[in-house]
């Protein structure tokens, strides 16, 4: 089966009540047949990865404060994990279903942590450590990834492109928040050479390629709203048609019939595509997932 994690997104906030019916799928061009959506009853891993480098900590200090109001959107079965990152990372609560220690956790990352994760930031290196975290685990439900951070720093050696695809490799969407007035790197003016080995933070892209969506804002509570339109996607599934293994398959989503008739300019997000068969074979030499990514629509 082709697992599918789509938003749809109407005059700023997500369309519930959508049925299997008002989705159309084509894959590498060719309808897909017999979709299936099971919404209400899919639930959530989500992996909260903070960054607390020195300067974010008066953000993560009143996150803590509203955090547990922020958990409770999320249903029974949901479950949520803690990671930590400033130049190293390291995954401080398995995602479990106990709300209390979440919250816990969260207000105790308001304290910097540079003493045994570093100083500085390296978002690419965080993320990349968090998609080979939920590879090594049985898929438990919708993956999704909250990145909290101001986007600075760079990574060595790592660029985007690889991180998106360990990403859709591990089938996880991510999600960003960031502060105000924070915005994605400038590109080096026109003649001006950089080093390719190094990559600006862009937590914009990352979500945006991997069918996320990103938010700015002060406010914590935005933690909680973000994890509301999380719940709120849907997963689509059908039978994975046949392909040579590590074969690229395009995907394009949209909304059919009266759906599309009454939200006609409606945005939707999901992954623009995946690698059929063991995909870490194809591209590493080791078994994996499914799933991969390239520049979406």
């Amino acid at each position: 089966m082709v697992r599918v994690d789509v938003q749809v997104i109407h005059r700023g906030k997500p369309v519930s009540g959508l049925a299997a019916s008002d989705f159309s799928v084509t894959d590498a061009g060719q309808p897909a047949a017999a979709l299936t959506l099971d919404k209400d009853n899919d639930h959530l891993e989500v992996l909260l990865l903070l960054d607390v480098s020195g300067s974010m900590g008066q953000l993560l200090g009143r996150m803590g404060v509203v955090a547990q109001k922020a958990l409770a959107v999320l249903k029974p079965d949901d479950k949520v994990g803690v990671m930590l990152f400033a130049r190293r990372s390291e995954v401080v609560l398995e995602p479990d279903a106990d709300r209390r220690a979440a919250v816990a956790v969260i207000r105790d990352a308001a304290v910097e942590r540079n003493s045994t994760l570093g100083a500085g930031s390296s978002l690419n290196e965080a993320v990349l450590a968090a998609a080979e975290y939920f590879k090594q685990r049985p898929y438990d439900g919708r993956r999704a990834l909250v990145v909290l951070t101001d986007n600075g720093g760079l990574s060595k050696e790592l660029p985007d492109e690889k991180v998106i695809r360990e990403l859709a490799a591990a089938e996880v969407v991510l999600n960003g928040i960031v502060p105000d007035g924070v915005d994605p790197p400038e590109p080096p003016p026109k003649g001006v050479e950089v080093n390719p080995d190094y990559t600006p933070a862009n937590v914009f892209r990352l979500a945006e390629e991997t069918g996320g969506e990103w938010m700015r804002s002060d406010k914590p509570e935005k933690l909680g709203e973000m994890l509301d339109r999380i719940r709120q996607r849907y997963t689509i599934y059908y039978p994975a048609p046949e392909s040579a293994p590590g074969e690229w398959r395009a995907l394009d989503v949209t909304l059919s019939g009266g759906a599309r008739a009454r939200y006609g300019n409606a945005k939707v997000r999901s992954r623009p595509g995946y690698f059929s068969g063991p995909v870490q074979a194809a591209l590493s030499g080791s078994g994996g997932s499914t799933w991969s990514s390239v520049t979406p629509r």
